[in-house]
């Protein structure tokens, strides 16, 4: 009986379409004469009669075979016993067309066609009973490894539980166990979390929250909608959250089975147990997530990044893009300032996007309206980062008029980041920092850590520092006098409250020890820039913080 193991691919239960191809009906020459569009449906069992009323022993999804002997003669009695076929949930009609008919009534066609009814006819003898005994081995194996494949479903649920697996590990195994496309949604119809398979996110979730409003919810898992979702709400004890909804295959005619129910209704259950363990709310989680995407460019396609900030409800249209980053003193002022700013950026709606892009650094991205002053929405999120942590540094990009520039104000905000010497003051009326601000010595003190910058630092006034460490001189002090001053000996010996033999003297000194020709423009602007780049290598940033190191 080996030739007649499972037709049809493996993971579900055998179809009409699949029993016909089997060896021991395919001999019998199987054509379908009505119903074919719906040679799809499951077998769950067969049924041999030669009853004139066999409905009463169905419970549905049958394949029922006759030889055709017990069919009444009249028209209306063989509609009367198709209907009653089809109102129990028979699959299919199977008649044997070598006793009583050589060719199917046309009533029967008729009533199997007006019914739905898949009407199968054989020319030649088959054995009923063998039928009967391989289609019910291959269903009785399918329902075993149902079993089996439901059993590892809740294995592997528990196990994401016991590790506290949180909601974005939780929907890629429902996505990868389903091999479909799995989201959640909270109660305003936000995507927090999409896992595609198979997909692109752009055609999951572009108009997203239209699409959900259409999608009526369910007590239970089930599907509805107008494009037949399979949802379940995420819920604890009639607290509702939001619902996890599982998307319809991208090819038609895989519709959802039991086993898709399980993996969405076991999806629910884990994530109202991460709910309950973890304490960062799912929407700040995912807009950490949708910053880093945006921050990293891990999305596929623009196309993509726009589908996903707009299904979390952030306008990606007509809009003017800033990046922002703060990097505070401790993990806890950051976290307390993510708090903070959700908090205060929640009464203008969806255009703040704010989330930890490191323990110490939180990133903001403003979506603003065009016409709106960019700078003064910056020295709001500025203030509110100050207030949670006095010590944070605030540094803002460029504008970007298109969100695939973001990634480039964020690096621009980064590398401003890099730069804000804490030494130096800001302009009047403003709390953070942006490239204007970047001169020379911003610059120095961004490329502080380049083995290139301290070396040139080292060649250039080496040997002038060595000095002053041996003989406690300040000769140091005396050349920045005298570059501050453009090189103008009498400015420099005023400015320092020395003689003018006395500079001119130590000058001198100075050109001995460096090997160098002061009277030099390009030398003496040489010296300038290492001076500068010797406070750069001097200065430290406030303790606990290292811009751009945690990123």
């Amino acid at each position: 009986m080996s030739e007649n193991r499972q037709p049809g691919p493996s993971g579900r239960a055998p179809t009409v379409a699949d029993v016909l191809a089997l060896p021991v009906v395919a001999g019998g020459d199987p054509r379908v004469v009505a119903g074919e569009e719906h040679v799809d449906r499951p077998v769950r069992w067969v049924h041999v009669t030669e009853l004139t009323d066999p409905a009463s022993f169905l419970k549905g999804g049958e394949l029922v075979l006759t030889t055709g002997m017990p069919l009444p003669d009249d028209p209306a009695g063989v509609r009367r016993y198709i209907d009653e076929l089809a109102g129990v949930g028979a699959a299919a009609l199977v008649i044997e067309l070598v006793r009583r008919y050589h060719r199917p009534p046309d009533a029967l066609v008729q009533a199997c066609r007006a019914r739905g009814l898949p009407l199968v006819t054989l020319a030649s003898d088959v054995n009923f009973l063998e039928v009967t005994q391989v289609v019910h081995t291959l269903i009785l194996g399918h329902q075993a490894e149902a079993m089996r494949r439901t059993q590892r479903v809740h294995e592997a649920f528990t196990a994401l539980t016991l590790r506290g697996a949180g909601p974005e590990e939780v929907l890629r195994a429902a996505a990868e166990m389903s091999a479909r496309t799995v989201v959640l949604e909270n109660l305003v119809h936000r995507a927090l979390v999409c896992e595609p398979s198979g997909s692109v996110e752009r055609a999951a979730l572009t108009d997203w929250e239209r699409r959900s409003r259409t999608t009526p919810a369910t007590d239970r898992a089930g599907v509805s909608g107008p494009e037949g979702w399979l949802a379940a709400p995420v819920e604890y004890q009639g607290e509702r959250w939001g619902r996890v909804v599982m998307l319809p295959a991208a090819h038609p005619g895989r519709a959802f089975g039991p086993e898709d129910v399980t993996v969405l209704e076991r999806t629910a259950m884990a994530l109202t147990i991460a709910r309950l363990t973890h304490p960062t709310p799912w929407e700040r989680t995912a807009h950490r997530n949708a910053l880093r995407e945006l921050v990293e460019q891990r999305h596929r396609s623009p196309a993509d990044a726009r589908a996903r900030l707009t299904a979390l409800g952030v306008p990606a249209d007509d809009t003017l893009f800033v990046a922002v980053l703060a990097d505070l003193p401790s993990a806890e002022d950051a976290a307390a300032a993510e708090v903070r700013l959700c908090e205060e950026s929640a009464p203008q709606g969806p255009r703040v996007l704010a989330g930890l892009l490191s323990p110490t650094r939180l990133g903001v991205l403003l979506a603003l309206r065009p016409t709106r002053p960019w700078r003064e929405a910056v020295q709001r999120v500025s203030r509110t980062a100050l207030d949670a942590a006095p010590g944070a540094t605030v540094s803002a990009g460029a504008p970007a008029g298109d969100l695939a520039d973001v990634a480039r104000s964020f690096r621009e905000a980064a590398r401003v980041a890099e730069a804000a010497d804490p030494g130096l003051p800001l302009p009047s009326g403003r709390s953070f920092h942006e490239r204007s601000d970047i001169g020379l010595r911003r610059l120095l003190f961004a490329l502080r850590d380049d083995t290139r910058l301290q070396d040139f630092a080292e060649r250039q006034l080496g040997p002038l520092l060595d000095h002053d460490a041996r003989h406690g001189t300040d000769l140091v002090t005396t050349l920045r006098g005298y570059l501050d001053a453009a090189g103008n000996k009498t400015v420099a010996a005023r400015s320092s409250g020395l003689s003018r033999e006395t500079v001119y003297q130590r000058l001198r000194t100075i050109e001995r020890l460096l090997g160098r020709d002061l009277e030099s423009g390009e030398q003496r602007t040489e010296l300038h820039v290492a001076l500068h780049a010797v406070d750069a290598l001097r200065a430290l940033p406030p303790a606990g913080r290292r811009p751009g190191r945690d990123r």
